[in-house]
Parts: C-alpha cells; structure tokens; sequence
C-alpha cells in the first residue's frame, strides 16, 4: 500500500512538471516581432544581434533555462529560430519569446555558407551578456557568463558576433 501511494505521488509529480511552461518542450518559431511590440506583455526578450561579417547564409539563435545542466546542452533549447542573414548595416533584430520570467542564456550563430555546420574558421557566434571566448573553452562561456533575467515584460538585450 506505501509503495502504492509513493509511485502514485511520483505519477502525479511527473505530470506537474510536464505540464509546467518552464519546462515545456522546445519548438522553433518565427521571429514575430509583435510579441516584443510597445503593447506586449510578454515575457520576451528582444534581441539586437551586431556585428554581421557578411549578408549571406543564416542566422540561428536558441532560448536556454540558465541552468549548468541546460546551457548549451543538446537539445535543451526551449525556442528556436532560424532564418536567413539580411542584416541591414551589420545587425538584426529578433523577438524571442520565453516560457515565463526567469534567468535565461541566448547563443546565436552566424552560418556563413547557410551549410547547417560549424566551421569555426569562417561561421560567427555570440551569446547573451558578450562573454569572451577563446580557444582554450572552445567558444562555450559558462552559464554564469550568459545568464540574465527576463521580466514580466520585454527585455532587451544586444548580442555583438565574433569571428575568428
């Protein structure tokens, strides 16, 4: 019977977290401006990412909970969007939307050849906060670099990409 009632509670607890908006699974969206407008509520976070070396291929930016499991691990993202490089005087703008107020991290990269791979000679990067990066951490700054806190509201941040 206790061991009854303690897989039932286990049940039940998987369910919360499952249903949880924190915890949701990821999903790629399109960069809808409109959730980042004047009027939106949010939470979201608008994104100014400068420093474009080129105006081709495609540009890939992905949402994590700023947590040292999460942060760039794969498949933890929580929102995806991916659309080709148009930047207009070396910089775009996106909105990306988050699953509720909290401590986020943001990485964006830069696929010159729009190929789906990284070659790290030509491809740029960048993350939330514009850590430094060097060979030595092979361009992935801890979650302590990265994180930031997300309101209510919308928070606007500016990421600069590096080349190498």
């Amino acid at each position: 019977m206790v061991m009854l009632k303690v897989v039932a509670g286990l049940m039940s607890m998987g369910a919360l977290f499952a249903a949880s908006p924190a915890l949701a699974q990821h999903r790629e969206i399109g960069n809808d401006m409109d959730l980042c407008a004047a009027s939106a509520k949010g939470p979201a976070v608008l994104v100014d990412v400068r420093g474009f070396a080129a105006s081709t291929g495609s540009v890939r930016l992905q949402s994590y909970p700023a947590t040292r499991g999460a942060w760039l691990a794969k498949g933890a993202w929580l929102n995806r969007i991916e659309t080709a490089a148009r930047p207009n005087n070396g910089a775009m703008r996106f909105c990306m939307p988050v699953p509720e107020p909290g401590k986020y991290g943001i990485a964006v990269r830069h696929d010159r050849d729009g190929n789906g791979k990284t070659d790290i000679s030509r491809d740029g990067g960048g993350f939330s906060n514009n850590p430094g990066i060097s060979i030595f951490n092979l361009g992935k700054p801890s979650v302590d670099k990265v994180a930031f806190h997300v309101g209510p509201g919308v928070t606007r941040i500016t990421i600069n990409l590096k080349y190498m």
